[in-house]
Order: C-alpha cells, then structure tokens, then sequence
C-alpha cells in the first residue's frame, strides 16, 4: 500500500531528564506522519473535516526497540495496512539518523458522519486516490 516518509527533529522539549524522548510524544509523531501521508495524496484533513468526516483514533499501538534521543533526526514511515472500509488502518516504522529502528507503531481510526457521530464507509473520493 501507499508508503509516506515524514522527518521530525526532536525538541528538547520532548525529552526527559536523560535527553531520551518520553514516550508519551510517539503518538503526536504518528499523528503528524499521518496528516503529511494524507497530504501527499491530495486530502486535506481540515477538508474532511469541514465536509463532516471525522477520523478518530480507535487503537494504537506503540513497541519501543530503541530509545529516540534529543536532537535526532527522526524517519517517520507511514503505510497503508489495506484498503480502508469503516476502518483505516496505518502501521508505522521510526529510525534515527544512522537509520536503525527505534519504534513500530500501528494505529487504527475510525471515519465518522460528524453530525450523527455515527460511523460511515470510507468516503469515495480517498478510495479513489488509493486505486488511483
């Protein structure tokens, strides 16, 4: 399926008293490779949204192999698991700069219908970017 890379510096910020990123910034990581996933193939998630779709996380899930340290520079690798229904599921690979991997990741959202808050197929024009 359709593969985005996304490149993150990390902050001091995002880092305990070790300099290692707390684990808590991984899913804001995931987040942001997701959003430039969906730019890449032409959605707007500000679009969707004001066209009454929302996508909620449902799941995530998050194994940590090596710790990300402040200042690394982060190689975020989004791809699309299957074909999204109801369902999109994204599963995720994080490297360093030296390119070992430090994080898999997968996270699975929910379209929603934001006037019913009722849960709705994958709208046609993202299926048709897909197969595309």
């Amino acid at each position: 399926m359709k593969t985005h890379n996304s490149f993150i510096k990390v902050r001091y910020a995002e880092t305990d008293q070790m300099g290692v990123v707390h684990h808590g910034n991984y899913p804001q990581y995931l987040e942001i490779a997701r959003l430039e996933w969906l730019s890449a193939l032409g959605i707007s998630y500000k679009t969707m949204e004001e066209n009454g779709v929302f996508l909620p996380v449902y799941t995530i899930g998050v194994t940590y192999k090596k710790s990300a340290q402040f200042d690394d520079e982060l190689k975020v690798v989004v791809s699309l698991r299957n074909l999204p229904t109801v369902r999109i599921i994204f599963d995720y690979k994080i490297y360093n700069q030296h390119d070992e991997l430090l994080t898999t990741a997968h996270t699975e959202l929910i379209f929603m219908d934001a006037k019913k808050n009722k849960p709705i197929r994958c709208p046609a024009y993202i299926l048709d970017k897909l197969q595309g």
